[in-house]
């Protein structure tokens, strides 16, 4: 799976970060919520969006690898990654 080039957004409620994946199916929309970032990529609660989206940055290698497994598994035209999806079982 290749990545979309658009730039990741926070959503303007501030429950995630919302990006792109291109897969052989077309775009897949993608949101990892902020409990996530918080979780798993030690995001301090009430970060501004700059501080958001650099640690999405930072995470993005294994944001993405997560999200295109679940794609694998569970074809969708839209994605939601949550902390259940990195916690290791």
């Amino acid at each position: 799976m290749e990545t979309l080039e658009l730039e990741p957004q926070v959503l303007a409620n501030h429950r995630g970060v919302a990006f792109g994946l291109v897969c052989p199916n077309g775009t897949v929309e993608c949101v990892i919520t902020i409990a996530t970032l918080e979780a798993y990529f030690w995001l301090e609660p009430r970060a501004s969006d700059v501080r958001i989206l650099k640690i999405f940055r930072n995470g993005y290698g294994r944001i993405r690898a997560i999200a295109e497994r679940r794609l694998l598994a569970h074809p969708a035209t839209r994605l939601e990654l949550t902390p259940d999806d990195f916690a290791r079982p």
